[in-house]
């Protein structure tokens, strides 16, 4: 059984920073692709960023370039979602997904790539 448990969330100001966690038990997280998606009230989850397994290559949404930083610490099974420069609009749940496989995602930021999810940590930021 997978379980993915992030943490970290909470509120910050505008320009601020925030550093989310998600830890994972069931599943050692180095041999498999893994995602942080967001959803803010009224609105489709989204992509934030990805990042595989082989070659630790990552993506990002064009809305967090620059300013998110996706990292996985294996030795202690945790993925990591570094924000900054934080914007109003960043406002969301914020969560983690890992697919059902350790094949390499065609599409890493599709959210129908990930077949488990964490409960969600809310991020606000306040202008």
């Amino acid at each position: 059984q997978v379980q993915l448990v992030e943490s970290g969330g909470g509120l910050a100001q505008a320009g601020g920073s925030l550093r989310l966690s998600c830890a994972a038990s069931g599943r050692t997280l180095s041999r498999y692709d893994m995602g942080w998606f967001r959803q803010a009230p009224g609105k489709e989850r989204e992509f934030v960023a990805a990042i595989r397994w082989i070659g630790s290559s990552t993506y990002y949404a064009d809305s967090v370039k620059g300013r998110f930083t996706i990292s996985r610490d294996n030795a202690k099974n945790t993925l990591y979602l570094q924000m900054n420069s934080l914007k109003p609009e960043d406002t969301a749940v914020y969560y983690c997904a890992a697919p059902e496989t350790s094949k390499i995602l065609r599409y890493p930021s599709d959210r129908y790539e990930y077949r488990y999810w964490g409960q969600g940590t809310q991020v606000t930021v306040s202008s």
